[in-house]
């Protein structure tokens, strides 16, 4: 590989987060200015889009990942597109491989598909499907849409959540195979990774509290890989980022991440003992984490705020975790659209030059 192959990448990302109290932005407005982000990501040089998937407006208001990157590969001609992620047990597994396969032919083969079974209940009632059982949901379905991609022929299938026989998707994607990803914030999730022989998405701040730290999960997940005998995928990470040259630009950056945890993620996390399923129950210690969270206690496990040269330092120390990409959450918070766009191309001009 040459050296340009090996340099780290990074990614525009986004989970429209709009669930904040005394809320002027519409959710139209702001599913607008996530196309535009995504748009401009490109020509600033970043290499891939990742988009959430949410519903209802719980925590975000994109419920369409894929309908908003059609509209974006229309736009666009070289940024990777990716959801982040498809909640895979809301949709049956047929329609996914189609709906990705399409937008990987029109976009020339360009899609990154990412999975995850989410973790916000309220989700899940309207669409009647059980929340306490999408492990295994979830198992089942990605099984279902990466071998109707690789096939052929027309294929059948009887298990426990998904039966028909004879189907093929057209049209087929241009990529064999699509790249996949899932989305982990849990030991079961790298091990049916590691099964599958896919890529990995982790959460920093979920990485740390879980296992210790990135380079932890690292190691987990290609011991899983060696005992599954499948080869490892490429590992990626999300992070909120903030630039902040002074002590008051710094102060209101972590003002603005404290806000989105306790008014969009806390509501959204399982985190009730009561109710929540044994597989969520690790959400239970980070529910109580984020309750108490203060200022200072946002570190470089879960956000980079400060100046270029603070955040090399941090991104440097994630890539010799052995991590291949970072995706970045610029957008997080009610940060003005202008601002967005501003961090996004001051990142590609300060910052990415040290890894390229």
């Amino acid at each position: 590989m040459t050296r340009k192959e090996n340099a780290m990448k990074f990614g525009y990302f986004t989970l429209s987060d709009n669930a904040y109290r005394d809320n002027q932005r519409p959710a139209n407005q702001f599913v607008s200015e996530i196309v535009d982000q995504a748009v401009y990501a490109e020509q600033v040089g970043l290499h891939s889009v990742w988009i959430g998937e949410h519903h209802f407006s719980t925590l975000g208001v994109l419920s369409c990942p894929d309908l908003a990157l059609a509209h974006i590969a229309a736009r666009t001609a070289r940024i990777r597109l990716a959801p982040a992620v498809t909640v895979l047990p809301l949709h049956n597994p047929i329609r996914v491989a189609e709906q990705w396969a399409t937008l990987d032919l029109l976009s020339g083969g360009r899609v990154d598909f990412a999975a995850g079974r989410g973790y916000d209940r309220r989700e899940y009632g309207p669409l009647n499907v059980s929340f306490e059982d999408n492990q295994s949901i979830f198992e089942e379905g990605m099984e279902v849409v990466r071998r109707l991609w690789s096939a052929g022929t027309p294929i059948s299938h009887r298990g426990g959540h998904y039966a028909f026989e004879n189907v093929m998707i057209t049209p087929q994607p241009v990529q064999r195979p699509i790249p996949a990803y899932v989305g982990s914030f849990s030991q079961p999730s790298i091990e049916l990774a590691a099964r599958l022989g896919c890529g990995l998405i982790v959460a920093p701040f979920a990485a740390a509290i879980s296992f210790g730290g990135l380079r932890e999960v690292r190691q987990l997940y290609h011991a899983s890989c060696a005992r599954h005998g499948t080869r490892p995928g490429r590992l990626m990470c999300s992070y909120f980022i903030h630039f902040a040259d002074t002590a008051a630009e710094e102060n209101a950056a972590r003002a603005r991440q404290i806000r989105y945890y306790r008014e969009c993620v806390i509501p959204a996390f399982p985190g009730d003992p009561a109710t929540a399923p044994p597989s969520y129950r690790y959400f239970i210690g980070m529910v109580e984490r984020l309750r108490s969270v203060r200022p200072e206690d946002l570190t470089e496990n879960s956000v980079l705020i400060g100046s270029p040269g603070h955040i090399i330092e941090v991104l440097q120390r994630v890539q010799e975790a052995g991590f291949d990409e970072v995706i970045l959450y610029f957008n997080v918070g009610l940060k003005p659209h202008a601002q967005v766009k501003d961090e996004m191309a001051r990142f590609m001009t300060d910052v990415a030059p040290a890894f390229a």
